[in-house]
């Protein structure tokens, strides 16, 4: 900027704000094919996912249903489920936003996006590959990464190329500021290959032997959700609530500690999955005291959200956003403290093995992570496209009926896995295993009736989808998409 033009921006604000429009368009058209990319192929993942996930939830009472088709068998499609969900949906959204976030907080235009137009089509390929390899029967009996082997080198080679495009953003940077969002950001992408690869060799290709294995994969399960997903929700949490909101996060400081703590403690706390298993006991223990020790990062985030937003209840309820982004943020306190609560030996001995920990999961994966990405795609796409989103209503019945079946799905077997968990440790009151599964039938149901009302929701958001896609772009349209505009709210546009 010329020192003429800096003189004309101080005496005349609205020219900095012009220039700065103006950056920021060029910087989101940078972005626009290749997040186009990983957001249509995420939506299709996760319509899979969601198909899956039915087929599966309705095998769990009605164990008949579709069971002569060697392929649709509840082992192949819960666990196809579980991978298209992880990495189809979850992945190639949280990369999409990550590298939006990334240009935007840079300052800096998307740079060699042919990188990632590679790698998305590499990482698409080996998630179609894998799945493919899981339902025709060359799945791996290793929890998350059931993929056959010959998927995974091609997602490792498309990862590494995402993660060379991420330090180059960052290396060519023009912000004067490394922002609390971006911390996350570069640490989820070195941690992500770091966890995939030493898996991959501990587990895959040079098996280790004994309880080693279980160690390893326990090590990479639980850390993939906490340094990998857990990052770039919150990085998307801290760009967007103060964002929308027009005002800074309530304390740099906490964010600081919260970061730190989170990388410190998470890598130990997934051993708490074993306690009780035929491992050392200081190995259980040590997990039990980092998971413990995760109430810092969750309590200091928690405040820095949440105190944020006090004040400004109705710019959160009206905007799409900030709706889906608080109801995550809010499910990122509530399922990080129960994940602590259940690493106590005394509640783990009840919640371990019951339906308890399938409902904690999901609390992380979708109340949380998912949330926290539709949120953050109702704000990206229409910047991108430079078009409002084409119905209210539309995003309305998406968040309804995804935050009513969550909540469903959470509570439901929540209370069943833990009646589950009591009546396994009552021997005398409850002899016969087979009467205690019949029991959760009732809860099973109702993890049916969740994911019915979430597909609805997803329908609704792909309909949104492709409808801002290819609907007209027309000039009147200078203001957000919001659910009600009282004059009194004031959001940022740009």
């Amino acid at each position: 900027m010329s020192s003429a033009t800096t003189i004309v921006s101080s005496i005349d604000p609205r020219t900095a704000q012009v220039q700065e429009r103006a950056e920021l368009y060029q910087i989101d058209e940078s972005t626009r094919l290749p997040a186009l990319i990983f957001l249509g192929t995420a939506i299709g993942w996760l319509f899979v996912g969601t198909v899956f996930a039915l087929l599966a939830s309705f095998k769990m009472h009605t164990p008949g249903f579709l069971g002569e088709s060697e392929w649709l068998t509840f082992g192949r499609v819960r666990t196809a489920h579980l991978n298209t969900v992880i990495y189809g949906w979850a992945t190639n959204s949280g990369i999409a936003v990550s590298f939006w976030l990334m240009a935007r907080l840079s300052r800096t235009l998307l740079r060699h996006a042919g990188i990632l137009y590679v790698s998305g089509a590499a990482w698409n390929l080996g998630v179609l590959i894998g799945t493919v390899g899981i339902l025709a029967g060359d799945s791996q009996s290793i929890e998350w990464l059931e993929f056959p082997p010959y998927a995974t080198p091609l997602l490792f080679v498309s990862y590494a190329l995402i993660g060379v495009w991420g330090i180059i953003t960052f290396r060519f940077r023009r912000s004067e500021h490394t922002y609390v969002s971006q911390w996350y950001l570069l640490a989820a992408l070195f941690w992500f290959p770091w966890l995939y690869s030493v898996a991959q060799i501990m587990l895959i290709f040079s098996p280790t032997v004994g309880v080693i294995q279980s160690l390893a994969n326990w090590w990479f399960a639980h850390n993939v959700l906490g340094l990998w997903f857990t990052p770039i929700g919150l990085a998307a949490a801290y760009y967007f609530i103060p964002k929308v909101l027009g005002k800074p996060i309530h304390s740099y400081h906490l964010s600081v500690l919260g970061f730190w703590s989170l990388a410190f403690f998470y890598n130990w706390a997934g051993v708490h999955h074993l306690i009780g298993g035929p491992i050392p006991v200081w190995v259980q223990s040590a997990g039990i005291v980092a998971s413990l020790m995760m109430v810092i990062p969750v309590i200091v985030t928690a405040i820095n959200h949440h105190l944020t937003v006090v004040g400004s209840f109705g710019a959160v309820w009206n905007s799409p956003t900030l709706r889906f982004i608080v109801f995550g943020a809010v499910n990122y306190t509530l399922t990080s403290l129960a994940g602590s609560t259940m690493s106590l030996r005394s509640v783990n001995q009840v919640t371990h093995f019951t339906h308890f920990t399938v409902a904690h999961a999901h609390h992380g994966m979708y109340a949380f992570f998912t949330m926290v990405m539709f949120g953050s795609i109702y704000y990206i796409m229409p910047r991108i496209l430079r078009k409002e989103w084409p119905s209210a209503s539309l995003i309305s019945l998406h968040f309804w009926t995804t935050a009513i079946g969550i909540s469903i799905y959470v509570i439901g077997l929540s209370i069943g896995g833990a009646i589950q968990g009591l009546q396994m440790l009552d021997v005398e009151g409850h002899p016969a295993f087979l009467d205690i599964m019949a029991e959760t039938v009732p809860w099973l149901f109702s993890r049916s009736v969740s994911g019915v009302f979430m597909l609805v929701g997803h329908i609704a958001f792909a309909v949104s989808f492709v409808w801002i896609l290819v609907k007209r772009r027309t000039a009147d349209e200078t203001s957000p998409t919001l659910f009600n505009t009282p004059p009194s709210l004031k959001l940022k546009t740009s």
